[in-house]
C-alpha cells in the first residue's frame, strides 16, 4: 500500500520534480498571450500563454518586466522564455518568464512599438503640433498609388462633393522594399507644391504591407509637411505611425475626400439659411430704422425752427385777437363810463342850470356868487344858455333891505 501523502507533501514534491528537471530550465514555448496584465504594487506581470489546444499561465517578475523591448499585448504570438515550476500554495503549474519575444506580425507590432515610443519622445505624435484642415480648399494633392482603387474613390468623391477643387496626384509605391523613401520623397515634392491640403492614401493590405506607413522614415516626413496632411491608410480598423504623426487621421480614403472638402449640397443649404437670415435681418433692421427715422422726423419736425416759428405766429394772432379784445372791452367799458360821467357832469354842468332858465353873472371874467361882490357902477356880464350879456350895475338891492 502506498503511502499517504498530504496535499503540502504532494506539491511540494511535484515542484521538487519540476525544478530538477533540466529539459524544464530555460524553457521556449511559442503561444499567443492572453490576459496579460501587471500588477500596479509589485510590478510582476501575470498573463496565460495558449494554442488551439491547451493554455499554461505564466509570471514574470518586475525585473524582468523592466528589461522587456517590447509591450506585450493580448492576441500576440511570442516565444515565452523561462523555467517551469509549480506554485506550491495553490498547485498551479506555471512558467516562469525571463524574456518575451514577439513572432509574425507580433515581431512587426514590437518594431513598430519601439518606433512609435521613439518619435512619441520626440513630439511627432503632439495635439499641439497639429495643423487646421482648410475648409474650402482650392488644390489637393493625392499622394498614392495610381492603380489602387483607393485613389478612384477619393477622386469620385472629391468631384462630387467639391468640384471646383482641383486635384492633383503623386504616384507613390505604398509597400514593398524602398516604399518608405517613396512616400518620404513624394511627400517632400507635394509639400512645395503650394497646396491646401495633402492625403496620403492607400487601401487595406496585411500589417506587412502596412509597415513603410509604420517606418520612421514615412512619419517623419508626414510630421515636416508645412502643409495640412489628412492620413488615410489601410482599413477602419488599421491604425499607422503616419496616422498619428499626421495633422488629421481618416478611417478610410473615402472618408479622407470626405473629410478635406465640404459638401456642395450643404454649402447651397446653408448658402439659403444665410441668405433668409440675412433678408430677414436686413427687413427687421429697416424696419428699426424707419421707426426711428419716423420718430426722429416727428421730434425734429415739433422742435424745428419752421414749426417753432409757425406756433408763435399763431400764438401772436392769438394774442392779438385777445389784445383787440381787451381793448375793445376796455374801450366800450371807458366809453360806458365816459357817458355816464358826462350824463352825470351834464346833470351839474352850468350850462344845463342855464337851460332851465338861470344865468352866470360874471364880473372881470370871475363868477359873482353874492351881491356883496358888486358896487354901483360895475360892469357885469350875464350868460344865459343862448348868449350873454353886458350890462351896469345902477343898484344894489340886499337882503337885509328887503326885510
Amino acid at each position: 500500500m502506498s503511502s499517504i501523502l498530504s496535499v503540502s507533501q504532494l506539491n511540494k514534491y511535484v515542484a521538487f520534480k519540476l525544478k530538477s528537471d533540466i529539459k524544464l530550465k530555460g524553457l521556449c514555448v511559442k503561444g499567443e498571450i492572453s490576459n496579460f496584465s501587471i500588477n500596479y504594487n509589485s510590478g510582476h506581470a501575470y498573463f496565460t500563454v495558449k494554442d488551439e489546444l491547451s493554455s499554461v499561465k505564466a509570471v514574470m517578475f518586475s525585473t524582468s518586466v523592466g528589461r522587456l523591448k517590447i509591450k506585450p499585448e493580448d492576441g500576440m504570438l511570442v516565444i515565452v522564455t523561462g523555467n517551469v515550476e509549480l506554485y506550491e500554495a495553490g498547485g498551479v503549474f506555471q512558467i516562469i518568464a525571463t524574456d518575451i519575444t514577439p513572432l509574425g506580425n507580433g515581431l512587426l507590432h514590437a518594431q513598430t512599438e519601439l518606433v512609435k515610443e521613439k518619435l512619441r519622445k520626440k513630439g511627432v505624435f503632439d495635439e499641439s503640433n497639429k495643423k487646421l484642415i482648410p475648409i474650402f480648399p482650392r488644390r489637393i494633392a493625392v499622394i498614392s498609388s495610381m492603380t489602387g482603387a483607393a485613389l478612384q474613390d477619393i477622386l469620385n468623391i472629391i468631384s462630387r462633393r467639391f468640384p471646383i477643387c482641383s486635384v492633383d496626384i503623386y504616384h507613390t509605391q505604398v509597400q514593398g522594399e524602398g516604399a518608405a523613401e517613396s512616400i518620404r520623397d513624394s511627400l517632400r515634392l507635394a509639400d512645395k507644391g503650394g497646396y491646401d491640403t495633402l492625403i496620403l492614401a492607400r487601401g487595406g493590405g496585411s500589417l506587412e504591407d502596412l509597415m513603410p506607413f509604420n517606418s520612421e522614415i514615412a512619419a517623419v516626413s508626414v510630421f515636416e509637411c508645412k502643409t495640412p496632411v489628412i492620413s488615410a491608410v489601410g482599413h477602419e480598423t488599421d491604425t499607422t505611425l503616419c496616422d498619428y504623426a499626421a495633422d488629421l487621421r481618416a478611417p478610410t480614403p473615402s472618408a479622407a475626400a470626405e473629410l478635406a472638402t465640404p459638401d456642395k449640397i450643404e454649402l447651397f443649404s446653408a448658402v439659403d439659411k444665410l441668405r433668409l437670415s440675412l433678408d430677414n435681418s436686413v427687413n427687421k433692421r429697416l424696419e428699426k430704422y424707419v421707426s426711428s427715422l419716423d420718430r426722429i422726423s416727428a421730434r425734429l419736425t415739433l422742435c424745428s425752427p419752421q414749426n417753432r416759428l409757425d406756433n408763435s405766429l399763431r400764438d401772436v394772432d392769438a394774442l392779438s385777437k385777445r389784445l383787440d379784445s381787451l381793448i375793445c372791452d376796455h374801450l366800450r367799458s371807458k366809453e360806458h363810463m365816459l357817458d355816464k360821467n358826462a350824463a352825470a357832469l351834464n346833470a351839474l354842468s352850468p350850462f344845463g342850470i342855464l337851460s332851465r332858465g338861470y344865468s352866470i353873472v360874471s364880473k372881470d371874467k370871475s363868477i359873482i356868487r353874492s351881491a356883496d361882490e358888486l358896487n354901483e357902477n360895475d360892469v357885469i356880464t350875464v350868460r344865459f344858455s343862448d348868449s350873454s350879456v353886458t350890462a351896469e350895475i345902477s343898484s344894489i338891492t340886499r337882503k337885509e333891505e328887503n326885510i
